[in-house]
């Protein structure tokens, strides 16, 4: 007697996967191969580069070290303390397999935490102003933001930093951390007002308990990252 059970489950084993499922499977894997490039106190100490740069900014407690770490599956590669604002260096991370870099993610210090001293708060803003205002290949800023609080006053200044850099090109991401705290209608409602106030840029929910956004943010970076060729023009048609 044949067993029929089984299969349902082989022919989904052996199913071709979806454009966007694989997609994803080549952005994650990608990101997966991230590792530690180097660190910088000031924006002169960061070796110069042509590769694009993608920066990681936001709050000190909006959760972005946890991201780049969910992101690239490496639970140590950005410092992710207990105690917010810690980071206090650009830290970069190299991306590209068998050892080729062609993408760089760039850790900003979180701005915002109280417990910080005054000096260094100041010291951080302008490092970071310097950054994303004057760093030549920087090509896409992920900014995280905590949907239960929305854009804070440091953020809505970050923001009016980078919309000259935006409006030339520069790609633009914001990322709702923490969205497993919210319900569903809660999680439609905060993106869309943070569509509305993102000016253009690109809005994904993104949990990394819940995994969820992973894919999507994986292949958004990689499809900035490696840009599909334009197509040439097709040629005019002879003159009969």
């Amino acid at each position: 007697m044949t067993n029929h059970s089984k299969a349902p489950a082989r022919a989904a084993a052996n199913a071709t996967p979806s454009p966007a499922a694989a997609a994803a499977l080549v952005a994650c894997g990608w990101l997966h191969t991230a590792r530690f490039l180097t660190t910088a106190p000031e924006l002169h100490f960061l070796p110069a580069l042509s590769v694009p740069e993608f920066a990681f900014v936001g709050r000190s407690n909006a959760g972005k070290s946890t991201c780049i770490n969910t992101l690239t599956q490496q639970k140590q590669l950005a410092f992710a303390s207990k105690k917010p604002g810690r980071t206090q260096h650009i830290n970069l991370f190299s991306l590209g397999k068998q050892g080729l870099t062609d993408a760089v993610l760039a850790d900003l210090p979180g701005y915002g935490y109280a417990a910080v001293p005054k000096q260094d708060k100041i010291r951080w803003q302008q490092v970071m102003a310097n950054y994303l205002v004057t760093r030549e290949n920087l090509s896409a800023i992920v900014l995280m933001c905590d949907p239960r609080h929305g854009l804070t006053e440091l953020d809505e200044i970050l923001l009016d930093v980078v919309r000259p850099r935006v409006a030339e090109g520069l790609k633009f991401l914001v990322l709702l951390t923490k969205a497993d705290k919210l319900t569903r209608a809660e999680q439609n409602r905060a993106l869309s007002i943070m569509k509305l106030q993102a000016g253009g840029g690109e809005v994904r929910l993104f949990s990394a308990t819940k995994r969820q956004g992973i894919d999507e943010v994986s292949t958004l970076l990689w499809q900035w990252a490696h840009p599909a060729p334009a197509l040439a023009p097709k040629p005019a048609p002879e003159p009969e």
